[in-house]
């Protein structure tokens, strides 16, 4: 697990490094990486490519069955947008690496049968720490604040 974390985080600083948003995903199904992402608001003037969408993008087109059996790892606790994403094509697991910085959807996603597991990981922590004491604004606007 600490491996498919590790994929999201070094997609995470991945953004960081572009000046974009510094959270990352990962699309695992059977202990297999089948796309990684991170946040391209910034990068590509997406409205919408939050790590998690730009991992499910990554991974293609993908059937039922396989999101049926993946899990999402994902640096930061997913939002209301990327909930969505995770209900509809029915991820039954995700793997947050901390949720001190933003509380997401998690509440909606345990309501809907979908596992998930918070990690307070120390390095997701202090990314997020980091951008937004030295970027308010941007994190502002990309939570929608």
């Amino acid at each position: 697990m600490e491996h498919f974390m590790r994929a999201a985080l070094e997609a995470a600083r991945n953004s960081r490094d572009e000046g974009g948003i510094p959270i990352g995903s990962a699309l695992v199904h059977r202990g297999v990486i089948l796309g990684t992402g991170h946040n391209q608001r910034v990068q590509l003037g997406s409205t919408v490519l939050h790590g998690e969408m730009d991992a499910l993008e990554n991974a293609g087109r993908q059937s039922a069955d396989i999101y049926r059996e993946s899990t999402l790892f994902t640096t930061l606790s997913p939002c209301a947008m990327c909930t969505g994403a995770i209900l509809l094509y029915g991820i039954p697991r995700v793997v947050i690496g901390e949720n001190r910085t933003f509380l997401g959807e998690e509440a909606l996603l345990r309501e809907r049968g979908v596992e998930v597991e918070v990690l307070q990981d120390p390095d997701c922590i202090a990314l997020m720490e980091a951008f937004i004491a030295e970027k308010p604004a941007l994190w502002h606007e990309d939570i929608g604040e």
